[in-house]
């Protein structure tokens, strides 16, 4: 009956616009055309603006020149790091700092002179992970319509380079970690869109492949072995861009001052044993800052995970001087955390996230009043890129004032590869934070107890970071 009553409603709607457009009614008519255009005034001053605006970057424009005083990069609390990362032009920022804000704590404990973990290595499964988690879910969905919503988001996404934490702890808890020198780089691995393009491509081609079988009454086991045989074909694109991932390797460990300690012998799980945290699927929680849904409520996203047997992960929306608290926490026990925000307002010559670092309003005579609820309803802004928290600066009252985050585009950006952040910025475009349990309490931990609130996969608020 519902559905019935759906249908009908949907043509009506469907046959009131075809009406409208045929009437006329909701266009530009000339009257109106003319009250538009008689309202502009071509006075000296806008002419001057356009002459400005038609030869320059509106952002150069609207540099705040009042806020534009050094900047303050003193932090009274701060997690020490050892060397800036870069992820080049790939989407991988949620990889660059999870593993970041884990080999911060393999220096700090074995009092190493420098450490990256490979970014190679990891991706290359999350690449292949991705790509079952695809083809798994083009099978469960097989006897649906191409135009259900769900089959529709899987083929518009059948495999990135981006992602959150959630696949740092999906990826590396099942193949563990090995240094950079065992997997470096490579261009494919610097430069992803096109091997991904590709891949996805065939992806795309196998999904209809599948979905035939399924129609045709194919049996699990064959679809099984298909699908297997298609991982095959990824497998071996990925060794081509990628490099094979090692299963064992030797790993030269050195003090602070450069000297060699000892040669290890290692497989990736050892490695990750000793060098990074076997505790990311339990030790971990995400909390997040999202003004559109009730607060203190569990949620959780469909088809959110890198895997397909791992788990959609849950977070908790809590008030941003909530999620303060805990940040403040981990980072005076010398423990950096997986930050994600927008990186609106970003100042890249000084590395400064502001919130007056732009006046777009002066130039063009606009106010934009829209604040963090408003820009989330209307897809303005939203969890767009991963960074490492490293730093606070906290005011006589032990109130924040400023943080700082180790970034992944290089050393050379920003301020030395860091980007700081006023605590205004840090509450309107501030979105998720992954603490150790440690340092959530215990009346938020029982938050995560709750059945989640599930999510469709194309939730705006949950989109990949990159």
């Amino acid at each position: 009956m519902k559905k019935t009553f759906l249908s009908v409603f949907l043509f009506g709607v469907t046959l009131s616009s075809v009406q409208a457009q045929d009437d006329g009614k909701g266009g530009i008519t000339p009257a109106m055309l003319q009250q538009i255009t008689q309202s502009y005034e071509s006075t000296p001053a806008d002419k001057a603006l356009r002459n400005a605006i038609g030869a320059n970057d509106i952002r150069k424009l609207t540099l705040n020149q009042e806020n534009q005083g050094e900047v303050d990069a003193h932090f009274s609390i701060r997690v020490p790091n050892k060397g800036i990362t870069d992820q080049k032009s790939s989407g991988r920022c949620w990889l660059f700092t999870g593993l970041n804000a884990m080999r911060a704590k393999a220096i700090a404990k074995y009092d190493l002179p420098k450490l990256e973990f490979s970014q190679a290595y990891s991706f290359f499964w999350d690449q292949l992970e991705k790509s079952n988690l695809f083809l798994q879910g083009i099978i469960d969905t097989a006897k649906s319509p191409m135009e259900d919503k769900t089959v529709e988001w899987l083929f518009k996404h059948p495999l990135s380079d981006g992602g959150t934490f959630t696949g740092v702890a999906d990826i590396v808890s099942k193949y563990g970690l090995v240094p950079k020198e065992a997997m470096p780089e490579t261009y494919s691995s610097e430069n992803t869109s096109m091997m991904s393009r590709l891949i996805a491509l065939k992806l795309k081609e196998w999904g209809l492949q599948l979905r035939d079988m399924v129609a045709k009454g194919a049996k699990e086991a064959e679809l099984e072995a298909k699908k297997t045989e298609m991982l095959s074909t990824v497998y071996r694109m990925l060794v081509l861009n990628l490099g094979v991932p090692p299963t064992e390797f030797d790993y030269v460990r050195c003090d602070a001052k450069g000297e060699r300690v000892e040669t290890e012998h290692h497989t990736p799980m050892s490695f990750l044993q000793k060098y990074g945290d076997v505790n990311l699927l339990t030790n971990y929680v995400m909390v997040m800052n999202d003004p559109t849904r009730p607060y203190y409520q569990c949620y959780e996203i469909d088809y959110d995970r890198h895997r397909y047997d791992g788990r959609n992960w849950t977070y908790v929306n809590l008030p941003v001087d909530e999620i303060k608290e805990m940040a403040i926490a981990s980072l005076r026990d010398s423990t950096a955390m997986y930050f994600s925000s927008d990186v609106t307002q970003l100042d890249m010559k000084r590395g400064l996230l502001d919130v007056d670092n732009y006046d777009y309003g002066s130039l063009l005579g606009v106010e934009f009043g829209m604040d963090k609820r408003a820009r989330i309803l209307t897809y303005s802004s939203l969890s767009a890129h991963a960074m490492t928290l490293v730093a606070v600066d906290l005011d006589a009252d032990g109130r924040p004032t400023k943080w700082m985050v180790e970034n992944s585009w290089g050393a050379d950006s920003g301020y030395r590869g860091h980007l700081i952040m006023t605590d205004e910025w840090f509450n309107e475009y501030m979105f998720r934070l992954v603490l150790e349990t440690k340092y959530v309490p215990q009346r938020v931990q029982k938050l995560f107890q709750q059945k989640p609130v599930r999510l469709p996969a194309w939730d705006p608020m949950f989109a990949p970071e990159e």
